[in-house]
């Protein structure tokens, strides 16, 4: 094992800090362990199930056994490769400081840059952001986004701090990474997460940029940006929108239509969504948008029932004013917002948290389908009992990658430095326009302005953004149903199995330097 830690002390700034990295020698370009802490980040698990960390790693064995991967090359995925753990000072008051802790880990460096997101939270620890990271390589390599893995965050209440004292942990986190090399558009490109947005990442690029002011691809550093600092249309609901594209394509498969009794179309679905932030609440949009019914949300002080449907905007306006479900109209208060979890519906998303399914609470659930919109919120014990029940269970390193698969077009678009469509719509338009002058020419009708403007309209970024996601997780269905079928497996095992060799084939295509 070696240990280093960097200490540094400014008295005259009233700032010091300390970086920790924990490297294994195993692993090429030195490989952290984890220290053997056990964590639990739920709420609502008890204490005789894995933790986050271990459930990842359940998950993932079952799936290297039915893989075909050597063990010495599974032995290699399953390691993080790289740990970083920064300690440091933020002044609260004029005579107090409060110490933050702050982390990043590369779990798999077998493609560059490495992806994912910064949360803010007071439960982020060190197993968690592991857990965090080891999911995102699972899930690019799923998508077919050529990124590796990565997770940070810092443990703290962002509700707590002021928006000044917001800006300086996120810059002084920020420092952190640019110094130790955990930053950068080819390197690792982080993303928003839980208690962060578009402003954190905008506050990131530009102290990236201090540091790397001749770099032309500085602004690639980040994704998540405000669209006026090299964000791209249609990220801010990308994960929602990837939600409802892969429940909408399974539901298109008679293997799951026999299972649940469902037909395929969204139209008419009984839909219950527990979390109503960015992910909860887009993805309910797009289902209400096609038809579907929300009849029940969940916030973290309590849930919302109408068995008729819930009006999603309306709902959401009151929540943004009044902070909270209670007294709004036109629904039902539940108090015990895990309650939710168990309403009889067709189909539940659990969009909040870790492990909110359990060994308390699965055989309570009502659901024919689950669709994990959050990461991990089944225990590997309760994701058993459900399928147990002929639940099928659409699992998350699949149906949440809609966030990290836009975060990949905006990294693109920030390495072209020029936005999606620019070069082609107006040729589009044009082709189109000589179409329809053909067709009305040969058939003897003119088209109203209406009409022709819905026909020959190029392709805005946010049209080609779209289209590209609803492509990638078509595909990414289609091949996870078909490795289930094959191997007669669940999904998620199946998505785990196409993850583990997609990325073997990386390590065995590529060799491993110095590894004899």
């Amino acid at each position: 094992m070696l240990s280093l830690s960097f200490f540094s002390n400014n008295m005259a700034s009233k700032t010091f800090r300390v970086a920790k990295i924990i490297f294994k020698r195993s692993q090429p370009y030195f490989c952290p362990v984890i220290n053997g802490r056990s964590y639990s980040t739920a709420i609502t698990s008890g204490d005789n199930e894995p933790s986050f960390l271990d459930s990842v790693q359940i998950y993932f064995n079952k799936a290297a056994k039915i893989s075909g991967v050597s063990e010495k090359t599974l032995s290699h995925i399953k390691a993080p490769d790289c740990s970083l753990q920064v300690t440091f000072p933020i002044e609260v008051d004029d005579d107090k400081v409060e110490i933050l802790t702050g982390y990043r880990v590369h779990h798999s460096r077998h493609l560059l840059p490495v992806k994912g997101g910064i949360r803010f939270s007071p439960g982020v620890e060190e197993q968690e952001v592991a857990a965090l990271a080891a999911l995102m390589t699972y899930k690019c390599a799923i998508v077919d986004v050529p990124f590796g893995g990565a997770k940070g965050g810092i443990s703290i209440d962002p509700k707590k701090f002021t928006l000044a004292q917001l800006e300086r942990i996120t810059r002084r986190y920020t420092v952190e990474l640019c110094q130790k090399a955990f930053i950068g558009p080819g390197v690792d490109v982080p993303a928003p997460d839980m208690g962060t947005g578009a402003r954190e990442m905008a506050w990131i690029m530009d102290t990236f940029r201090q540091f790397h002011p001749n770099d032309v691809n500085s602004i690639g550093c980040v994704t998540g940006k405000p669209i006026s600092l090299g964000g791209v249309r249609g990220r801010n609901e990308a994960t929602g929108l990837g939600v409802y594209y892969g429940v909408r394509e399974f539901l298109s498969y008679p293997v799951v239509q026999k299972a649940t009794g469902l037909s395929e179309k969204i139209e008419g679905k009984r839909i219950v969504i527990q979390g109503f932030g960015k992910v909860g609440y887009w993805a309910a949009k797009f289902f209400e948008k096609n038809g579907a019914k929300i009849i029940g949300i969940g916030e973290k002080d309590c849930g919302a029932y109408n068995p008729n449907g819930i009006n999603i905007e309306d709902l959401f306006t009151y929540l943004v004013k009044a902070g909270t479900f209670q007294g709004a109209p036109n629904v039902d208060i539940i108090d015990d917002t895990l309650k939710i979890l168990e309403l009889d519906c067709d189909i539940l998303i659990p969009a909040a948290l870790e492990r909110q399914i359990n060994l308390e609470n699965a055989t309570k659930i009502n659901a024919k389908i689950v669709g994990e919109a959050a990461n991990g919120p089944i225990t590997p014990a309760a994701n058993d009992i459900l399928i147990e029940k002929g639940i099928i269970i659409l699992p998350d390193l699949l149906l949440n990658a809609g966030g990290v698969t836009v975060s990949y077009f905006e990294w693109l678009k920030n390495l072209s430095h020029m936005r999606f469509g620019r070069m082609t719509k107006k040729w589009d338009e044009l082709g189109k326009s000589k179409l329809v002058e053909l067709v009305e020419n040969n058939v003897g009708r003119q088209l109203t302005e209406s009409e022709r403007k819905s026909i020959v309209q190029g392709a805005e970024e946010r049209d080609l953004v779209y289209s590209g996601l609803e492509d990638t997780m078509v595909a990414a269905c289609q091949e996870t149903k078909s490795t289930a079928a094959s191997k007669n497996i669940d999904f998620r095992t199946a998505a785990f199995v196409n993850a583990i060799q997609k990325i073997a084939n990386v390590y065995e295509g590529s060799g491993i330097m110095f590894m004899t």
